[in-house]
């Protein structure tokens, strides 16, 4: 890896793009310290508190770089791009037109990322009133001026322009950091939306070591063998993160040989990489966006102590639903486990009809040897995937309840989410695979010059 990045950094094309991917995260830090119009300053420390007992919020402000936590114009980060890319690869199966768009090649995948752009500005405004008017009633429950999170009421039938205000800034740093990850993929390393992610996670962990060196600094020995272990057990994810990721099953493929003219064309042999993570880190946000919901929906309506069928109902709910609440921690844990691995399952074989590797092998002119070309393809590629996909599913299942296992173990909480660990990791090998793809692109490019 190191040999890599100082390859190119020697090659002035190279040295340009990462330099540029770096540019472009230095801004994406600036404008995550950009607060909104109207915004209490006295009030973001209660917002801080507040996100720290938030497991939606928490994982929102993951995704927004911390800059949820600074109530930034990059409050929602780029989450909504990623909720309008979910829904429209959710569409494609259900909507021919959209299909057609997939097989066009190029074009087709622009006009598809044309509309996702256009998709994201609703559901920006959506998420930016329900996220804000959330985050008030959290740290505002009683509507007292001096507790707000803004200066004037956040309302848009007694106060529209302010609150207008608030919500259009939300959306265009939203649509900038889409833009910048946009220039990132034409002109710089990696995936652009997700090196955004990637440097808003990273930005955290100078803080992670301040509060991993305050804990290490109290001298108490079960305090810092619980903090090894905490390290140790970051350490091992790593490992198991990559080999998930990176593992794939190989499946022999042969072309038939074809004769056109004086020519022969085929008669190779090649192979369809099966991966053992197809869906990356997807079902795990879908798991966790979910059972967080019937929790955050019934803490609007739960108050501690007052007697009611309603407050009962929703008192049960919250605590369900509440990894901390009272007797919902196990039922917390379990559903996730179980909604991560079947979410895994489904959206791996959503992919799977999107790349339609059957009908490309039969038009190509390609079987797996022992199996018929068509159908019989299409079973034996699906009996595969289910098996590979089995690792793939539990390890993402393991990974959604680690931060649980690991409090548990090391009695520890640290500001360090398996989901962000996974993002990391991800992005990380993803763009060193690009680089090394550019590198040996530009070694033929000097071998066949000379």
């Amino acid at each position: 890896m190191l040999q890599a990045l100082v390859r190119a950094i020697q090659l002035p094309d190279l040295r340009r793009r990462v330099l540029f991917t770096l540019g472009m995260l230095i801004v994406f830090r600036f404008i995550a310290h950009i607060p909104v119009p109207n915004i209490n300053p006295d009030s973001l420390q209660q917002l801080r508190d507040a996100l720290a007992s938030n497991q939606l919020a928490q994982l929102l402000n993951i995704f927004a770089g911390g800059a949820l936590q600074n109530f930034s114009v990059a409050a929602m980060g780029v989450y909504p791009y990623i909720t309008a890319t979910i829904i429209m690869q959710l569409l494609q199966p259900l909507i021919p037109a959209l299909q057609e768009l997939q097989k066009e090649g190029e074009q087709g995948r622009q006009r598809l990322t044309r509309y996702q752009v256009i998709l994201t500005i609703p559901l920006a405004f959506l998420q930016a009133y329900g996220q804000t008017l959330t985050l008030e009633r959290t740290i505002n429950p009683t509507g007292d001026p001096f507790q707000s999170l803004f200066r004037s009421p956040f309302d848009l039938v007694s106060n529209f322009f302010p609150t207008f205000t608030i919500l259009v800034s939300m959306v265009a740093g939203t649509m900038l950091l889409v833009w910048l990850g946009e220039q990132i993929n034409e002109r710089g390393i990696g995936q652009g939306i997700s090196v955004i992610i990637f440097g808003g996670i990273v930005s955290g962990l100078p803080g992670l070591l301040v509060q991993g060196w305050q804990i290490s600094s109290t001298g108490d020995v079960g305090t810092i063998l619980g903090l090894i272990g905490f390290l140790v057990i970051a350490l091992l994810t790593i490992v198991g993160i990559i080999l998930i990721q990176e593992g794939q099953r190989r499946l022999p493929v042969q072309y038939a040989k074809r004769v056109r003219g004086n020519k022969v064309y085929g008669g190779q042999s090649s192979h369809i990489p099966l991966k053992v993570n197809m869906a990356g880190m997807i079902p795990l946000i879908f798991a966790q966006s979910i059972i967080i919901f019937p929790g955050i929906v019934a803490s609007w309506f739960y108050r501690e102590g007052e007697p009611g069928i309603g407050n009962a109902i929703a008192g049960f709910f919250y605590n369900t639903f509440n990894p901390t609440g009272v007797g919902g921690g196990f039922v917390y844990i379990s559903l996730l486990f179980l909604l991560t691995v079947g979410f895994t399952y489904f959206y791996t074989m959503v992919l799977f009809q999107q790349q339609d590797i059957p009908d490309n092998l039969q038009r190509n002119g390609g079987f797996i040897p022992g199996i018929r070309p068509g159908k019989n393809t299409e079973i034996y590629l699906k009996r595969v995937l289910n098996r590979i996909t089995l690792a793939g599913a539990l390890f993402l299942g393991l990974i959604a309840v680690l931060p649980f296992i690991t409090q548990s173990i090391t009695g520890l909480q640290l500001g360090l989410g398996s989901t962000a660990l996974l993002i990391v990791v991800g992005v990380a090998v993803d763009t060193m695979r690009q680089l090394e793809s550019q590198l040996i692109m530009r070694d033929y490019e000097g071998f066949l010059s000379r």
